[in-house]
């Protein structure tokens, strides 16, 4: 089971996370307690294990925000909701983890990415970080048509339940591994990953279609 681990904004933290079993982690470029300036994030990813992915977090962003940061901060995957900032990664080659709103219809999204076979992101309506979570039985019929990235709520308490539910391929935490807004708690990033990886073990529908979801881009 892949974990990401979202809304990093220090060192200490990153390598908490790495050492833990994280496969990627969450630089957010979108107004939140959690924003990061590309130059800070550029330093930090620059420090941790070459092998874990490094995730340039957007929110509706346009062609120029995100090429203003990838001009900084060398992403390997781009998340965002599909639109122009994602447009221009594509364009450029890159790779994209577009995400979609529970409630929203998958087959839009697909039609937005122009029939792009990529990973999709699923989080709470609305916007992610608050600590909500999606329907989880929606979740589990877009996770049999796609390879799923599972996010929003997700807890060391709820994530074995979550995967063994839904089986996606990846979960997605951020707030649920912070002591107050913004702030990560190490304990509870290494609780969270214990918990996605015993849930791994007992998951029915954890698909093996798609290779690694966070598997770092070609330098």
């Amino acid at each position: 089971m892949e974990v990401k681990i979202c809304g990093i904004l220090d060192r200490r933290v990153a390598r908490i996370a790495v050492e833990a079993g994280a496969g990627a982690l969450g630089f957010v470029f979108a107004d939140s307690p959690r924003r990061i300036e590309p130059e800070v994030a550029a330093g930090i990813a620059a420090d941790i294990d070459p092998q874990v992915a490094r995730v340039a977090v957007f929110r509706n962003p346009t062609a120029e925000e995100v090429l203003r940061v990838l001009d900084v901060f060398s992403a390997d995957i781009v998340q965002a909701e599909p639109g122009p900032g994602l447009a221009a990664v594509m364009a450029r080659g890159g790779r994209v983890l577009p995400v979609l709103h529970d409630g929203e219809s998958a087959s839009k999204l697909e039609d937005r990415l122009a029939g792009a076979p990529t990973p999709v992101l699923l989080e709470a309506a609305g916007i992610g970080g608050r600590g909500i979570r999606p329907d989880w039985d929606r979740a589990a019929e877009l996770a049999r048509r796609l390879p799923l990235v599972l996010a929003g709520g997700l807890t060391p308490g709820n994530v074995r339940d979550a995967i063994r539910h839904v089986g996606p391929l990846a979960v997605d935490v951020s707030s649920g591994v912070e002591s107050s807004r913004g702030v990560k708690d190490p304990e509870r990033i290494r609780a969270f990953l214990l918990a996605a990886r015993a849930g791994r073990a007992t998951g029915e529908r954890t698909a093996s279609r798609s290779g690694p979801i966070f598997e770092r881009a070609s330098r």
